[in-house]
């Protein structure tokens, strides 16, 4: 069989590793049902139901979500970050693009910042405006 087949043919020990499983009562050659984890669990309903959440709160930490729908946290984080198009940002998942009534609300207050800047000369002048750099303040009562 060997040489007739080469690397195609079973070899020797696997051939009486299935003659004594079929002895035994086997008829299927399939693979039986194997334990253990799930190959993939990105399935719809598992995608839905982590929308779900996110949508009714925006806070929720990854975690609770991992632990809620029992899904790897590394696999969850894939599914928020690939398939619904999410991103961590202030400890909230906001979607990637706005949605068509943020974008008007957007575009409605940059118009009203524009009749402010048109009606007032020194508006502008009132805007404080600055960096990010970190101002302590110094308290010598504590340690």
């Amino acid at each position: 069989m060997q040489k007739a087949y080469r690397n195609e043919a079973l070899n020797v020990s696997n051939v009486f590793r299935w003659h004594s499983r079929f002895r035994d009562g086997r008829e299927l050659v399939e693979d039986e049902e194997r334990g253990g984890r799930p190959k993939s669990t990105r399935t719809e309903v598992n995608t839905a139901a982590v929308a779900d959440l996110v949508k009714n709160d925006r806070r929720i930490a990854s975690r609770m979500i991992a632990e809620s729908s029992n899904i790897p946290k590394t696999l969850l984080v894939r599914l928020l970050k690939e398939d619904l198009e999410k991103r961590k940002l202030c400890a909230r998942f906001v979607p990637h693009s706005l949605t068509p009534g943020q974008r008007e609300y957007r575009v409605t207050s940059g118009q009203d910042i524009i009749v402010m800047a048109d009606a007032d000369k020194i508006f502008f002048i009132k805007i404080i405006t600055g960096d990010e750099t970190w101002c302590f303040a110094y308290d010598p009562e504590t340690k």
